[in-house]
């Protein structure tokens, strides 16, 4: 069963958001697979902004691992990289995906769940558009890119 990318939130707080009354935490995305259909499996993962180690433990939930400054069971982009086949890196570099993307194509490829998308950019170039360049991923060696447009709903 392939996973899912989601929010988990930090205790953190971006430089732009530190003067507010009420600070806005900073929420990053990871990548989770699942064990079984309503459960994922727990994980490691590091804060994008501050470096903390997070235990996912659930769809948008983590706790903070205290006391972990600097952990190599974390895995990487290049880690992940070896495992792909080089067109595929060429591919994800050319379009600066993040770390969740990395592993949600490993996730794919591992699993050989052939067919299978995943967004590797997205763009709100409108107020109620949002651009998105999606990888298929129809073999081993067959990929496509295609583009699509969706509508973002607003309520006023």
């Amino acid at each position: 069963m392939l996973g899912t990318k989601h929010l988990i939130q930090c205790h953190c707080v971006l430089p732009q958001f530190r003067k507010m009354d009420e600070p806005i935490f900073h929420k990053f995305v990871v990548y989770s697979r699942f064990e079984d259909s309503d459960k994922i499996e727990r994980k490691i993962v590091r804060c994008n902004n501050c470096d903390a180690v997070h235990r996912v433990i659930d769809l948008c939930k983590s706790e903070i691992v205290l006391r972990v400054e600097d952990t190599d069971v974390i895995i990487d982009e290049d880690e992940i990289k070896l495992g792909l086949p080089e067109r595929l890196v060429k591919i994800l570099e050319k379009n600066n995906s993040d770390l969740p993307t990395f592993e949600a194509v490993d996730d794919i490829i591992e699993n050989e769940a052939w067919g299978s998308e995943v967004v590797i950019s997205r763009k709100s170039l409108d107020i109620d558009k949002t651009h998105l360049k999606i990888l298929e991923i129809k073999g081993p060696e067959k990929f496509r890119l295609k583009s699509e447009s969706i509508n973002i709903i607003t309520e006023i």
